[in-house]
């Protein structure tokens, strides 16, 4: 697949030619979302598209799942999410001929994504057979504000002859079958046409449709209406079934004439409401959207991205393209997770439905992260998620016979849906991946654990660590058959990552315990089981080759088979290329795990530790996951390779843009968005949190002037800049309070008539610049 033909200004991702081999990746690009709704970036016209779609967060269907064996606690089915009724086609003849770019060429088209106003604009201008001159405009937002909301605005002119038209705006369920990558012909069929109608209504300019799953039993409404802007003698009409409701404009337009419409969409969804009560809640979100009007919904959708933008704005000098690429990247943070509610969110947002619209640890692991520096109640809505499952990772921990809980790998609905064990049920390091993004929100934003029912989730995590622990006889605690990140290396004992967060876990649970004595009871907690936590804790083995002089990712990591990187530059992505039962067996790493513990665990190493750990996996990471070059910058800035870490940084803000994984066609890629923005925070501002305080480190690589960017801290907003002169901390004019900080260690105090100020510093590493397997140096160079 080409890379996406995008020109880029500091705001605005603008596609201003038509190529075929990169439609999939920019329907994800031009995708809009708000959370709750999501509506894939595809042309207003049916064809051509790579996929389809309108998504909501928590709408899926079960499907089955294959096994060549069976297995005692393997999956019972599989979870896909699944396209809603789609509002976002309109089909268009011109003196009865169709539009379509493949036909007949646009001689403009420009699309623009703006990420200040919200919005996507487009406006193609062609001759018909009869050669017609005719401009469309038209205008996509899904609501900030409104979280049931989408809208379009459309608009066709007859520039320079008189000519028919003829526009039919559709709302249609069941006609955006995903694309399913499974050779099992029962997951097609179960997702071809996943709703069953239940209800269905119209009138001259619109009308609603209520759907129901038929394994999920998950209840979807949609209500469509349009305000219709016709010359004289034009005719609108509506008619439909049960899965569809269409909307036609008939006009004879003269030159100059224009006919078009404001089309309202609103989706709602619920387990357990009955059919006419969805209903009736999407004709209410239809009645609010038509009462605000489209100027209405523009000037809101401004305000809140305003809003955003001041708390959240990143800037980089000299360098435009990388400038653009974290904006687009902070903007796709905020279309995940501003309105969702109850619901995860995905690994591809609601852009796509690649993983089949699954949560990963990964959200934890880095969107919530950011969230909680930036928008804290997104952030405590999807903790809140989290824990709400807590009694299905309960029962999941019984399956495996452990105490506590156990969380999945992957899912929509709270119960593991993954069907390759080696990869999900043995990565244990996802509950404490989960148990960390709980203690660091209490940290960033000074709320009590038990708001978002964090105290829960770390006892029960923790008595899963102390269940799995195995003591040798010395006492010394191993973790046996784990898979880290690293998914290449699985199955294996040691883990040094997973090992040092399960230790974090277990700590972590007992101080929540000791902090919130009230809660001791209810969860059945004894003096016993807390002292036992910290022992385990305290014995847990860490490996180290003193030959090697690095840390093992695993028991005996660093005696394993060298991968012959030389030879098989062609062989990328290595699993594509290669059985796993050859990769487990090699020092070949497909994405940040020992080094991810340099970061996540900084604290238990030393900095001339780091730098050689650093430097042994550069030389065996591929990359093959788009969720490592932001952990390699971050611990690139921090060992002091600073120019290394900012190639790191552009490959991971650029990844979509520039599709570098050449997967961008199935949604974006969340995680790796939110990785870009703390590997500008963390790493080059060197933001750490641990223990409540607020500590900085800031660097500045060679090829960049000027960082600055923005976050909340405990209610207070900052603003962080640093140049070649100095670092500055400010609170914004007439804030009130103080907060206290630490900049490369010397405690200061910023209020809003003195901000902090301290020199840059510039490291000197301990060692040389690592250097990368053949084929794999960063992949997003600066173009100057």
């Amino acid at each position: 697949m080409p890379t996406p033909p995008i020109d880029a200004s500091a705001w605005q991702v603008r596609e201003s030619a038509l190529d075929p081999g990169a439609r999939g990746a920019l329907e994800s690009l031009f995708a809009l979302a708000n959370g709750c709704v999501g509506v894939r970036g595809t042309l207003d016209e049916a064809q051509p598209s790579s996929s389809r779609g309108t998504f909501m967060s928590g709408v899926y269907e079960y499907h089955p799942l294959s096994y060549p064996e069976g297995g005692y606690g393997h999956p019972e089915h599989g979870q896909a999410i699944i396209g809603v009724a789609d509002g976002s086609t309109v089909r268009l003849q011109v003196d009865g001929v169709p539009l379509d770019v493949r036909e007949t060429p646009p001689e403009e088209h420009d699309r623009v994504l703006d990420l200040r106003e919200g919005t996507l604009r487009r406006e193609t201008e062609w001759r018909t057979p009869r050669g017609a001159r005719m401009r469309l405009t038209s205008t996509r937002l899904v609501s900030l504000v409104q979280r049931s909301v989408s809208a379009v605005r459309y608009e066709v002119e007859a520039v320079d002859r008189a000519v028919q038209v003829v526009v039919r705006s559709d709302l249609v369920v069941n006609g955006t079958p995903p694309k399913v990558h499974n050779s099992d012909p029962r997951v097609a069929e179960v997702l071809e046409r996943p709703f069953r109608a239940r209800l269905s209504r119209r009138h001259a300019t619109g009308g609603v449709l209520v759907h129901r799953t038929h394994g999920s039993r998950i209840g979807v409404a949609a209500a469509v209406d349009h305000a219709v802007e016709l010359p004289d003698g034009g005719a609108v009409s509506t008619r439909g079934d049960d899965d569809q409701v269409v909307t036609t404009l008939v006009a004879d337009l003269r030159p100059g004439e224009r006919v078009g419409f404001v089309k309202y969409l609103c989706h709602v969804m619920s387990t357990d409401d009955p059919s006419v009560d969805l209903q009736e809640r999407a004709l209410a979100a239809l009645d609010g959207a038509r009462h605000r009007g489209w100027d209405g919904l523009l000037t809101a959708q401004r305000a809140e991205l305003d809003e955003f933008w001041d708390g959240a704005d990143v800037e980089v000098d000299s360098d435009p393209e990388l400038q653009l690429a974290v904006r687009f990247d902070l903007f796709q943070l905020l279309q995940a997770s501003a309105c969702v509610n109850g619901a995860p969110v995905g690994a591809k947002g609601l852009t796509g439905g690649g993983y089949s619209g699954h949560t990963f640890w990964d959200i934890e692991g880095f969107v919530l992260p950011a969230l909680a520096l930036l928008r804290p109640l997104d952030a405590a809505r999807l903790l809140r998620w989290r824990s709400s499952t807590l009694e299905r990772a309960r029962e999941r921990a019984q399956v495996l016979d452990l105490a506590g809980a156990s969380f999945p790998w992957r899912t929509i609905d709270g119960h593991e849906t993954s069907a390759y064990w080696p990869a999900s049920t043995a990565a244990m390091h996802v509950n404490a991946g989960i148990a960390r993004a709980f203690g660091w929100y209490a940290d960033v934003t000074g709320e009590d654990l038990t708001t978002v029912g964090g105290v829960d989730v770390l006892v029960e995590t923790a008595r899963a660590w102390a269940a799995m622990a195995h003591e040798d006889h010395e006492g010394v605690v191993h973790y046996r058959g784990m898979t880290g990140p690293d998914e290449y290396t699985g199955v294996v004992d040691d883990n040094v990552f997973t090992n040092l967060m399960a230790r974090r876990n277990l700590r972590a649970a007992a101080d929540a315990c000791e902090a919130h004595p009230e809660h001791v009871g209810r969860l059945s907690v004894t003096a016993e089981e807390l002292e036992r936590w910290r022992a385990v804790a305290e014995a847990i083995h860490l490996p180290y080759d003193a030959v090697c002089g690095v840390h093992p990712s695993n028991e005996g990591f660093t005696t394993y088979r060298e991968w012959d990187f030389e030879a098989k530059q062609d062989g990328y992505p290595v699993e594509e290329h290669f059985h796993y039962a050859k990769i487990y067996r090699r020092q070949v790493v497909k994405q940040a795990d020992l080094v991810l513990a340099l970061w996540w665990c900084a604290e238990e190493f030393t900095p001339e530790q780091a730098a050689r750990d650093l430097d042994y996996y550069e030389q065996r990471t591929v990359r093959d996951s788009s969720l490592s070059a932001c952990v390699q910058a971050v611990v690139s800035a921090r060992v002091g390779h600073l120019d290394l870490a900012y190639q790191y940084l552009r490959e991971s803000a650029l990844v979509d843009l520039r599709d570098i994984q050449q997967d961008a066609d199935e949604g974006l890629h969340l995680a790796s968005a939110a990785g870009s923005w703390l590997a500008v925070v963390c790493g080059f501002g060197g933001l750490d949190t641990a223990g409540g305080e607020l500590r900085l480190a800031p660097r500045l690589p060679d090829d960049l002037h000027r960082i600055a960017f923005r976050l909340r801290w405990r209610g207070h907003r900052l603003a962080v800049e640093i140049t070649r002169s100095g670092t500055t901390v400010r609170l914004p004019d007439g804030a009130a309070g103080e907060v206290a900080l630490r900049i490369d260690g010397a405690p200061l105090t910023v209020t809003a008539d003195r901000p902090a100020t301290a020199p840059l510093r510039t490291p000197r590493p301990s060692a040389p610049v690592p250097r990368q397997p053949p084929g794999r140096a960063p992949r997003a160079p600066h173009r100057p």
